[in-house]
Order: C-alpha cells, then sequence, then structure tokens
C-alpha cells in the first residue's frame, strides 16, 4: 500500500495573508466582550451605530414578500445601474449611464474585480500608504506585486505626486487611491487629482479610485478622477456607509463600457447577481440619496469633534484631524510605544479597542485608528479612559 500523497494550495493562498498579525483578532475579542455586557467600547471598525433608512428597509421587505428572491441579472438590475449612473454624473460631473455600471457585493468585491483586471503576474500596481488594510492582499491575488508609495505623515498624509511618477516601472499596471482615505481621512485636492489625471495620462495606466466616503465629505462631493480621465478610471463605492448598510453588501464599479462588459464575465462566476431585494432596496436608498448623505455627513462632523476634543490635549499623543470619513488617526509614538504596543495594551487596561496604525502601511505604524461612528457618550468616555492609560504610561516610567 503506497502512502497518501496530501495535495497543494494554490499560491494564492499566500498572497491574501495578511501582513503580520491579523487585526481584527483583538476587534471580535471586544465585540464579544460588549455582546456578553462587559465594559468595552469598541472603536476599531467604521460600522455606524444608525439603522438603515426605514424606506430601505420597507423596500426590501416588500420584494422577499412579493417573491423577489430569485436569480438576477449578472451586472445588476437597470433601475439600479441608472440609479448608481445617475447618482455618479451628479457627484463627479463625469457622465456616465447603466453602461458604465456593474453592480457588485460591496466596494472590496468591487476592488477585488479591478484588481484581476488591471494586473497579473509580473505585473506591478501602485498604492498610497497608508491605505485601507484589505488592499495589500486585494491587489496581490491577482499575482501583482504591491508597490507602495508614502503619503508622509510629514505631509498629513497628503501623497507626493513626483514620488508616484518615479515609483512608476515598466511594469507598472494601475495606481489605487481613496478619497476620503481610510485610515487618514485626507481628500485629494483638485490639484492632487489633476496631477494623479496627468500621470496616468501621461504613463497609460489605470487609476482605481475608492470613493466609498465620498457622500460624507464636504459637500458630499471629492474631486473627480473620473471627470478627468473617463477612459482610465475605474471608481468603486457603495451604500454602506452614506446609509449605514455595511451588511447589505450593495456596492458597485464604474468604469468604460468595455471594461464592465468584460467584468461581468467575472462576476458570472464569482458572484452571479446581487439578490433582488437587496437591489431593489438599493433603488430606495439612491432616491433619498441627498437626505440620508446629510444625515450622515452631520453624524460624523459631529463625533469628529467629540473625539478629537477629547484627545487633542492628551499628553504623549497626537490626534491627526481627519478632513472626512469615520476615522482619526492618533500617533502615539511620544507614549514610547508603537501602534502594535498600545493597541492590546490599552484594550487590556481601560476596555478600548482601537486598530494597529501598522495595518494600514509604514507610514501609519506610530498610528492607531479609532472610529468616531459610535454614540457620543462612548467617545467622551472612550477619550477619558485613553488619558488615563497615557498618564498610567508617563508615571511607569
Amino acid at each position: 500500500m503506497t502512502g497518501t500523497v496530501q495535495p497543494r494550495f494554490a499560491d494564492i493562498v499566500e498572497r491574501v495573508l495578511p501582513d503580520g498579525t491579523d487585526p481584527w483578532v483583538l476587534h471580535w475579542e471586544a465585540r464579544q466582550a460588549e455582546a456578553a455586557g462587559k465594559d468595552v467600547i469598541v472603536l476599531s471598525v467604521g460600522d455606524p451605530d444608525l439603522d438603515t433608512p426605514p424606506a430601505v428597509i420597507d423596500s426590501a421587505m416588500r420584494a422577499m414578500r412579493s417573491g423577489d428572491t430569485h436569480y438576477t441579472e449578472t451586472l445588476g438590475r437597470p433601475a439600479l445601474r441608472a440609479a448608481i449612473a445617475e447618482r455618479h454624473t451628479a457627484r463627479t460631473g463625469q457622465s456616465v449611464t447603466a453602461d458604465n455600471v456593474i453592480v457588485l457585493g460591496g466596494t472590496q468585491n468591487a476592488l477585488f474585480v479591478a484588481s484581476l483586471f488591471v494586473a497579473g503576474p509580473g505585473d506591478e500596481v501602485i498604492a498610497l500608504d497608508p491605505m485601507y488594510a484589505t488592499y495589500p492582499a486585494t491587489i496581490r491575488a491577482s499575482g501583482a506585486k504591491l508597490v507602495p508609495v508614502a503619503s508622509p505623515a510629514a505631509r498629513d498624509f497628503h501623497n507626493d505626486l513626483g514620488a508616484i511618477e518615479a515609483a512608476i516601472t515598466p511594469k507598472t499596471r494601475a495606481i489605487f487611491v481613496a478619497t476620503p482615505n481610510n485610515p487618514s481621512g485626507v481628500v485629494l485636492s483638485e490639484a492632487e487629482v489633476e496631477g494623479l489625471a496627468e500621470i496616468a495620462r501621461r504613463r497609460g495606466v489605470w487609476l482605481v479610485s475608492d470613493e466609498v466616503y465620498a457622500g460624507i465629505a464636504d459637500g458630499g462631493r471629492v474631486p473627480s478622477l473620473g471627470a478627468r480621465l473617463p477612459e482610465q478610471v475605474l471608481t468603486v463605492a457603495s451604500l454602506s456607509k452614506t446609509h449605514a448598510m455595511t451588511g447589505w453588501r450593495c456596492g458597485w464599479l464604474v468604469g468604460p463600457e468595455d471594461f464592465i462588459a468584460r467584468a461581468h464575465d467575472l462576476a458570472q462566476c464569482m458572484l452571479y447577481g446581487l439578490p433582488g431585494f437587496v437591489q431593489e432596496a438599493g433603488v430606495t436608498a439612491l432616491s433619498i440619496a441627498e437626505q440620508s448623505e446629510a444625515t450622515m455627513r452631520e453624524y460624523c462632523q459631529r463625533r469628529r469633534e467629540v473625539l478629537y476634543s477629547g484627545l487633542k490635549d492628551v499628553p504623549g499623543i497626537r490626534a491627526c484631524y481627519p478632513q472626512a470619513g469615520m476615522f482619526m488617526l492618533i500617533d502615539v509614538s511620544g507614549t514610547g510605544l508603537s501602534g502594535a504596543q498600545f493597541v492590546p495594551q490599552l484594550y487590556r487596561a481601560e476596555g478600548v479597542s482601537v486598530l494597529d496604525g501598522s495595518v494600514f502601511g509604514h507610514e501609519t505604524r506610530n498610528c492607531v485608528r479609532a472610529s468616531f461612528a459610535v454614540e457620543e457618550s462612548s467617545l467622551h468616555e472612550a477619550a477619558q479612559r485613553i488619558r488615563r492609560f497615557c498618564a498610567s504610561l508617563s508615571t511607569s516610567r
């Protein structure tokens, strides 16, 4: 009898491993403690403590009760795609139609589709550091090499156009950007957007623009890459943040028609259409987008002020004021700890969970990221606990 030969995993298993320690382990520990009634404050995820608008829920319930639980079009229903196109045009000034839209399972799914279609083995993809925690694995899943380019803390996390262009090689296929950025909250300026578009135009690379937080930026919009270079820009977004719909997984990708036609083939073998009742809810959500986004902007702006006011004079840390989004970077280097050290020690001492900044790149390794998408009373209390923790560090030296 011969021995059993164990099958091998594909190389992609290694490419999608998180860099370093899994950042979500402590977060889920905190969530479980919270569910058990323990005295913890969870600031480690951007999931607003608001309910999805009632009209959106009612729309989904009506659709389900009417039997809308069967297969749907892979690209997304025409009505939803048209509504997304209309909203995108109004927000960005880029004229698009439903033919420029594919509906996908959230912004993360859209980023994955973009990654697989703009690069492959032997190629390079630039992403601006700091970047959202899933970007490295999402980019490497295609087989491409991730090339991080610093948006330095010394520049308040704004990008360096010269450094971006210097990083481009004959192997470069795309540049991934997020505006507003997660974790920094930076919104790309008109000049930065124009500069990026000019680089992409001159060097013949794709731009993948993650605009999931755009609706809660000032005025509900950000300077648009898509409007400047429509044939080379893929814009991804969703209803998750603007409508408190993180669990609905309703997102999309807007791009050139030929890209969308090809994306259909990939979506056919990995998603096969978003549930119909979710799409009906999406149409309703977009019909009340102005109101919903205004509510979320006010919610985030008020809570940003609460957390910043509570932390701005705490010895040993520096709260970095975000332009938009749901997060605040806190430089903890003055405590003598790195972000990776600060996070577990804060949680064990005070029951406040935040994320290690190194999850988002080299530029934020001395930071932690705190979400302010929670009740104001929790933010006040969290600030007091962080102050107390930092004071304990200074007295123990």
